[in-house]
């Protein structure tokens, strides 16, 4: 069954007017972009969970369609702290997360700060667990990973990065090199997905098995081909090891 079109979500959180497409009908699942993504490179994989749940995709601040501030976010506590508060004011505390490269360790993050706010993780190729890589080498493994991705994610990217700006995100890179959310591993006590895609330059498959020799209740599926945004090359795969994942758990 074809989902319904998205529509627009906008609330207050802490003073900042924050964006999610809503998308679909069912059981909530929430999506978190990576580092200078926005909302609508997410539609691919928006548009396949939605054939089964309602799906928000969520804008952290001073990204896509939400407000930030020109010190704001600086690093990636506050984005963790302010999905909780978002969550929070959508009425959304206790859902499953899905993840993707930055997005994937604030999820991490905010299943070991806030336990409550989170029922299972969907991590997409997360970034900064247990390396953390400089920006140099980031941005380095991130022109290796371009020719990979699909050409129609060139000007949606292009469009979210402008939107977002370099100085935010080169901002965020450098906390990532200090801030570390490897040790909080032992603390997520909710059941996680990792999924790994095996084209990634990004991230490579020792650092997933690292994760998952950490936490006691992840599973790891790997993407064949599958490059670092494998959310929007491989959107149904992705959905079909997430919506699996969570109709095994019952939630």
């Amino acid at each position: 069954m074809p989902p319904a079109a998205a529509h627009a979500s906008y609330l207050p959180v802490r003073g900042l007017s924050t964006h999610a497409w809503i998308r679909g009908q069912g059981r909530p699942l929430v999506i978190v972009p990576g580092l200078g993504c926005a909302s609508w490179m997410y539609a691919r994989l928006g548009r396949e969970l939605a054939r089964e749940r309602r799906v928000f995709v969520y804008d952290p601040p001073g990204h896509g369609f939400s407000e930030g501030r020109p010190a704001y976010p600086a690093c990636i506590s506050h984005l963790t702290d302010h999905l909780a508060a978002w969550l929070e004011r959508a009425g959304l505390v206790g859902v499953p997360v899905l993840g993707h490269s930055l997005g994937g360790e604030v999820i991490i993050d905010l299943a070991a700060r806030y336990p409550s706010h989170v029922s299972a993780l969907i991590a997409c190729a997360p970034t900064g667990i247990p390396e953390n890589p400089s920006v140099r080498m980031q941005l380095l493994r991130l022109l290796r990973d371009l020719p990979r991705e699909r050409l129609a994610l060139l000007w949606p990217g292009l469009r979210a990065y402008w939107r977002c700006g370099g100085v935010c995100m080169v901002r965020l890179a450098r906390d990532q090199e200090a801030h570390m959310t490897g040790p909080l591993l032992g603390q997520v006590r909710v059941p996680t997905l990792l999924l790994d895609g095996l084209a990634d330059p990004v991230i490579r498959s020792w650092t997933v098995r690292r994760i998952q020799e950490v936490l006691p209740d992840a599973v790891v599926r790997q993407i064949p081909d599958a490059p670092h945004a494998l959310t929007d090359t491989h959107p149904r795969a992705v959905a079909a090891y997430t919506l699996n994942f969570l109709k095994d758990l019952d939630l």
